[in-house]
């Protein structure tokens, strides 16, 4: 029997890896678990009632583009973030933003462009997803490094305009995952110019907007409006599972142009899992509140002193300014989580596991991939053995 080759290309899952490495040895202390980034805030104290009051949802198929009252939660929820007004044809609602990061690229790249293989950039490290789709479509992706020399963004203008005509999907993740860096209003109006310039559509995975070190980071429908570029040029990816601690909910969004819309509804309409209808109606009360968000929010800042205070003098380490990762250097990535593991219990993420080898060099070796999810006296003893385990000089 014979399998599809295309998908040999891909690394295995960051997660299958790290217990592969882990599991093996006991946990040399009561466990912390640093790794993966499930939010541990309180969820929003209206969930239960609101599920309650629409559980015969669950007896009617749900609608596949959203409930008007969810998108208009939405749309109004867009207004109020970003000063943009987006219409309901320029809405899907989503399973969270894999779901739809996975999806949009199936149903908006073509198969070839100026009669060559097409080409998907993305950042390097990066969300696996981005890789897994364009595997799925028969694209060439491109890994652009996302290194401290570039601010931890990728600088796709700095392609050779070869790669860069063959463009159809560039992905870009702000604050970026894993390292937490913000992309500037002149930064993704650069990117957008690009897409232009070179005809291909920017992908914004935005699911870490609301989690914030200084000020909320700008959003690329807002510049994108600003700059009065073609709709279908951008689209955004948004989730509640990490503004609104549901990660189980497994609700967002994707907003672009009315046409690229169109395309994503189509295929989600033969393919796709619809969102049932009370997790819509939660998700509805989830978009209109900011009361909760502020109050995670909150939690997080006092996370990020946290950080500060105990790794401040760490040299190369950097405050995140957004998400809740921390990206802290090391020597070997897969090392100090080994080591942490058996000798503290601390479970964190080797950087590695997050990007690939190009040229010979992976830009994530040298770091490892720290969670800020838990309970905040967790945190602290967490990162208090972090530092003390690997960069505690006696």
């Amino acid at each position: 029997m014979q399998f599809p080759e295309r998908f040999l290309d891909l690394p295995d899952y960051a997660f299958p890896r790290l217990r592969a490495l882990l599991d093996p040895h006991p946990a040399g202390g009561d466990v912390i678990h640093m790794s993966i980034g499930e939010p541990k805030h309180p969820m929003p104290p209206f969930v239960a009632e609101v599920m309650a009051a629409s559980l015969d949802g669950f007896g009617i198929y749900p609608a596949n583009d959203g409930t008007a009252a969810h998108l208009a939660a939405i749309q109004g929820w867009l207004g109020r973030r970003y000063g943009v007004e987006v219409g309901a044809d320029r809405l899907m609602v989503l399973n969270g933003t894999r779901e739809g990061l996975f999806n949009a690229a199936l149903a908006l790249s073509p198969e070839t462009k100026n009669g060559k293989r097409p080409v998907f950039l993305m950042p390097n490290p990066f969300y696996q997803v981005y890789a897994a789709a364009a595997l799925a479509v028969g694209a060439e992706p491109v890994y652009v490094p996302a290194t401290a020399e570039t601010g931890f963004l990728p600088d796709y203008a700095a392609l050779p305009a070869e790669v860069l005509d063959r463009v159809t999907i560039a992905y870009l993740c702000s604050p970026a995952n894993p390292q937490g860096a913000i992309a500037s209003r002149d930064r993704l109006a650069e990117m957008i110019r690009l897409a232009e310039a070179h005809d291909f559509r920017l992908f914004v995975d935005e699911c870490y907007s609301e989690i914030w070190r200084e000020a909320p980071p700008p959003g690329a429908l807002e510049v994108s409006a600003g700059l009065g570029a073609d709709p279908e040029r951008v689209f955004v990816f948004h989730s509640l599972s990490k503004r609104s601690n549901l990660p189980g909910l497994r609700s967002g969004f994707v907003a672009g142009g009315p046409e690229g819309i169109r395309h994503i509804r189509k295929l989600r309409a033969f393919s796709g899992a619809p969102v049932p209808a009370p997790l819509q109606a939660v998700a509805t009360a989830a978009w209109n509140d900011e009361a909760h968000v502020q109050a995670s929010l909150a939690l997080y800042h006092r996370k990020f002193e946290l950080a500060e205070r105990i790794f401040g003098n760490v040299p190369g380490y950097r405050t995140p300014e957004g998400g809740f990762f921390l990206w802290l250097p090391v020597e070997d990535g897969e090392a100090a989580a080994l080591k942490l593991w058996t000798e503290t219990g601390v479970r964190v993420v080797p950087g590695a596991y997050f990007s690939r080898e190009v040229g010979g060099e992976n830009p994530g070796h040298g770091y490892i991939r720290v969670a800020l999810v838990a309970p905040q006296d967790d945190t602290r003893r967490g990162l208090e053995r972090i530092h003390d385990c690997l960069y505690r000089k006696d």
